[in-house]
């Protein structure tokens, strides 16, 4: 056995422990399952690595957890702790995948579909933002921002995937994808009657978000290697 792979294991474990406790409605029980996804997967991105990473990985890993936190304490700051965090998880994304996406070359076959992706993620954040106002609540700007900056992470994704469709642009966007569906759903559970199936796409898009961001932190680690030798 690799000396990853218990930690592996161990992330598995609690993302399926709490997709039970979710559809049993164990709350409780769920919360700790749900504790321990990021912090197994960080640790299965140590082991990987040899324990190599860089500043903004950390900050993004740290955003995580603390983002995890608020959403299972219920307390007057949830919603605007995790929201703060979240938002920097994503900027920190921008700024680490900025140097590549300089980089894009559009081609004119790439227009359409481009353009396609791009009205679409569009009409997803006007839709979604649109739900999220007919509440009455005081965190519209933060909303919007929050929404503008997931949809340029998502047009910046699926623009370098159509672009280059490598691996590595794969495990950014279906990492992207995961986290714009957590957040639609997370909406959804907000606005409409409590529905456990709408729980049960939040939280798993959202735990199998961060799978698919550390296989892209490794897997860019391995690129940067080839590159430099």
């Amino acid at each position: 056995m690799k000396a990853n792979t218990p930690s592996l294991i161990l992330y598995f474990l609690a993302l399926t422990f709490a997709i039970i406790f979710d559809f049993l409605k164990e709350d409780f029980i769920g919360m700790y399952a749900k504790a321990i996804v990021v912090p197994s997967i960080f640790i299965y991105y140590l082991i990987t690595t040899n324990y190599k990473i860089s500043l903004i990985q950390g900050f993004i890993f740290a955003f995580c957890f603390t983002g995890e936190v608020f959403n299972l304490m219920e307390v007057e700051a949830t919603e605007l702790g995790s929201l703060f965090c979240f938002l920097s998880v994503y900027l920190l994304f921008l700024r680490l995948i900025y140097d590549d996406y300089r980089k894009i070359k559009l081609r004119k076959n790439d227009l359409l579909p481009v353009g396609i992706v791009v009205v679409f993620i569009l009409y997803l954040l006007i839709s979604v933002l649109g739900l999220q106002y007919e509440k009455v609540n005081e965190y519209h700007l933060i909303y919007t921002i929050y929404g503008i900056v997931l949809s340029i992470l998502g047009c910046v994704s699926f623009i370098s995937y159509i672009t280059k469709g490598t691996y590595l642009t794969l495990l950014l966007t279906l990492m992207t994808a995961c986290f714009i569906f957590s957040d639609i759903f997370f909406i959804f559970n907000q606005s409409f009657d409590h529905s456990i199936v709408l729980v049960l796409i939040r939280d798993v898009t959202q735990m199998l978000a961060y799978y698919f961001m550390v296989r892209y932190f490794i897997q860019k680690r391995i690129e940067n290697i080839r590159v430099r030798q």
